[in-house]
């Protein structure tokens, strides 16, 4: 098991604070019903810790559990690209029962993104690369499933429920 790459604020998806006291890496997977339920905590987390905690989402996708995962994930990347990924990741876990893709390139116009480009990103696998890099990572990490969490550099082991997240930022505080 190798360590988990840092937290970079130039390639990674960062949401929250620059110079956190909390940091938060969740590998995930739009598809995936844990990942969703984990989406929640984070949510809340971000309510109780506010400015003080940065959250990054980075791709896991299982698409032998998952079908429409992969795809999913590169159509967040390609909303990346055209400036808002944040609103297409919150869209996708919105309605995780609904990622194909067309259905995806419906998510990034009701984002107010291009659904064009969605489609040709995805026809082209335009960030594919990125989304396999991702999925490199974890897997070299040790990672196996998802939600899978970082923290303080460390990849969390066991629950992930509220409190036990909270209590695991609060011992890695920076």
């Amino acid at each position: 098991m190798t360590a988990v790459p840092p937290v970079d604020p130039e390639r990674d998806h960062v949401r929250g604070a620059e110079d956190p006291v909390y940091e938060l890496v969740l590998y995930g997977d739009y598809e995936c019903p844990y990942t969703r339920r984990a989406m929640r905590f984070v949510d809340q987390l971000g309510r109780r810790y506010g400015d003080e905690l940065r959250f990054v989402y980075r791709h896991f996708p299982l698409p032998d559990h998952h079908p429409h995962a992969e795809h999913a994930a590169q159509a967040a990347e390609s909303a990346g690209a055209q400036g808002d990924f944040w609103a297409m990741h919150d869209r996708l876990f919105a309605h995780h029962d609904a990622l194909s893709d067309p259905e995806l390139a419906a998510h990034a116009a009701a984002v107010g993104l291009d659904p064009d480009a969605t489609t040709r990103d995805l026809a082209t696998g335009a960030h594919a690369g990125r989304v396999r890099e991702d999925s490199a990572d974890a897997l070299a990490a040790g990672i196996r499933g998802t939600p899978s969490f970082v923290i303080g550099g460390e990849l969390h082991q066991g629950f992930y429920d509220l409190e036990t997240l909270a209590e695991a930022l609060e011992y890695h505080a920076r």
